[in-house]
């Protein structure tokens, strides 16, 4: 099945399989989302990620999500921001800081996908894609 906006359906399997409190999950794979998970698992929001080839056109993006001691998941809330009907972009000095920096800002900008703080250390804006807490 193909959908138009792949980001808003990854992030869409994230929360569902938080809420649900799966360990693992996949999805069709992208470079943009191989990205989006890289960043979680850098700023410690997942335990990791594989690519894992299937028998069909394109490889398998397999998610290990993150659990606190007490079950509580490690990402706590995911939300879409710029969508394909209404991009949204930024410059470095506007990036927008989740929950008063506690949270992740992932941008796409020319050098790559992002956090927010690598952007604004990097002096780059760029579209927001979506915010993490």
């Amino acid at each position: 099945m193909q959908t138009t906006d792949p980001i808003a359906d990854m992030l869409t399997r994230i929360r569902n399989a938080t809420m649900a409190r799966h360990t693992t999950l996949a999805m069709p794979t992208s470079r943009m989302k191989r990205s989006i998970a890289e960043i979680l698992k850098q700023e410690e929001y997942i335990v990791g990620y594989e690519v894992v080839p299937t028998d069909g056109p394109q490889p398998e993006l397999r998610i290990e999500l993150k659990y606190e001691t007490d079950r509580q998941p490690g990402i706590r809330g995911i939300k879409r921001v710029s969508k394909p009907g209404l991009r949204v972009y930024t410059k470095r000095d506007d990036i927008p800081r989740v929950l008063g920096g506690l949270g992740l800002t992932i941008v796409s900008t020319s050098q790559g996908v992002m956090s927010g703080r690598q952007a604004y250390r990097q002096r780059m804006g760029g579209e927001v894609l979506c915010y993490v807490w």
